[in-house]
């Protein structure tokens, strides 16, 4: 079941970062994210994302075990790293990841000021070539997409779907501006259209918009043609760090 613990603060009393926002962007006016919040959304997400996540975790088993074995004699730490992410509604869930990072990583970004801007002015990521955090096996996991395999569990768990917008940190939620409640209407995904057309080489406020865009025009066959973009993506690791 989806996580409850609301978001503890209100996003419009932030400052904005320098770039602009999802407000500058020219939406049509009678694209709505209702869709994305009524109770038939909720039910044709889960009728769809339980059996095949589960179906998925079945196939996909022997690889998480050799994957989590390799996280762990390869670098001190857990296999699994949680991290505080953004749900529908603004509900926070722990969004489940394979480790790609040094134990110490969040450390190593706080206490280098000069780091932690180029991680936030680059979108929330660090240049792949200047991320000292990043592990061997890290790298690997990062460019195939296999470290996100265990987002399967929080479909499950129904925080997260197959198909939506990537899952954001709070700080995150300044880049949509005034339709940072539209964002949070759709719940999250292991794949969407930001995944499929480049990831992270569109930065802010593009991602914003194309984040957007799939909640304003969600619909069945729009995910299921997502879905059938995001294998040859993965395969041609267009973007992925």
């Amino acid at each position: 079941m989806m996580n409850a613990t609301a978001v503890a603060y209100d996003y419009r009393d932030t400052v904005a970062l320098d770039w602009p926002v999802a407000d500058e962007f020219a939406f049509e006016p009678h694209l709505t994210a209702d869709r994305c919040r009524s109770d038939a959304y909720l039910l044709l997400k889960r009728v769809f994302d339980v059996p095949a996540a589960i179906l998925l975790l079945i196939v996909v088993s022997p690889l998480l075990c050799i994957i989590a074995l390799l996280v762990r004699v390869t670098s001190p730490g857990p296999a699994i790293f949680r991290q505080s992410r953004l749900g529908r509604a603004g509900c926070e869930f722990d969004c489940f990841k394979f480790r790609t990072m040094r134990p110490d990583a969040e450390a190593i970004l706080r206490r280098c000021p000069k780091t932690l801007s180029l991680y936030v002015e680059n979108g929330y990521k660090l240049p792949e070539d200047r991320d000292p955090r990043i592990t061997a096996v890290g790298r690997f996991l990062r460019k195939s997409s296999l470290d996100e395999l265990p987002q399967l569990f929080n479909v499950i768990r129904g925080e997260m779907s197959l198909v939506g917008p990537r899952p954001i940190v709070p700080d995150e939620l300044l880049q949509y501006g005034q339709r940072a409640d539209d964002f949070l209407a759709a719940l999250p995904g292991i794949t969407g259209s930001w995944q499929v057309g480049g990831r992270s080489k569109v930065g802010y406020p593009m991602r914003a918009g194309i984040e957007l865009d799939y909640v304003y025009r969600w619909s069945p066959l729009a995910d299921l043609t997502i879905l059938c973009r995001t294998v040859p993506a993965v395969l041609s690791r267009n973007g992925a760090h």
